[in-house]
């Protein structure tokens, strides 16, 4: 699962390079972890009154990384960083309402290596893209007692696989089409999305981007 991720941009740039608006977004760039504020970007409503119509503006909106599960969960303190099921009652509501789907800009994902029999620890792989410098990860937000938004995951690809790992962050293509899809498309056209980046646009990062 993925723990950390960089985003390495200021909001402006970020707005730049997905034609939203940045507002006053405080942003300059850096690593998110759990429970930390980052920028996403959506179409939902948020703070402007009244139904979405269709020309609302793509925006970065701060939100917490990890969503507070649901109290049947009896976890406290522990946000839900990933959605590993799409059908769960928890999640679909808001995945079918395209308002609460989001892009989540990045300029590099983290996931533990497997363990190296020498030292007995596992490696921090920092991992990019090799055709986008700054990608889009495809995200979900939730409103409960913070703004806060959730990865959406999918099967691994060989590079995730050969790191241990069964399942990957979705990125999404640098298409603007894709990403309107996204945001705005019907439910079984965006769940169609959630599929493994090409191994082969997957780069290793050095690991000084931690």
């Amino acid at each position: 699962m993925t723990v950390l991720y960089r985003l390495d941009c200021p909001a402006d740039r970020i707005a730049g390079h997905f034609g939203a608006r940045a507002g006053d977004d405080p942003w300059a760039g850096g690593t998110v972890s759990p429970m930390q504020f980052a920028p996403v970007l959506t179409t939902g409503r948020e703070a402007v009154a009244g139904p979405r119509g269709a020309d609302q503006p793509l925006r970065i909106v701060p939100r917490q990384w990890g969503v507070p599960p649901p109290p049947s969960a009896g976890e406290t303190g522990r946000g839900v960083l990933t959605v590993r099921n799409p059908d769960s009652p928890f999640w679909i509501g808001n995945l079918r309402n395209s308002e609460f789907r989001c892009l989540v800009p990045a300029t590099a994902v983290m996931e533990w290596g497997r363990t190296d029999p020498a030292t007995g620890k596992r490696r921090a792989l920092w991992l990019g893209c090799a055709d986008q410098p700054l990608f889009a990860l495809a995200g979900v937000w939730k409103d409960s007692e913070v703004p806060s938004f959730a990865l959406l995951t999918c099967e691994a690809n060989a590079v995730w696989r050969a790191a241990g790992r069964e399942a990957m962050p979705v990125i999404l293509p640098a298409d603007p089409r894709v990403w309107f899809t996204w945001l705005r498309g019907e439910w079984k056209r965006a769940a169609e999305l959630l599929m493994p980046y090409p191994s082969s646009l997957i780069d290793e990062l050095p690991a000084r981007t931690a």
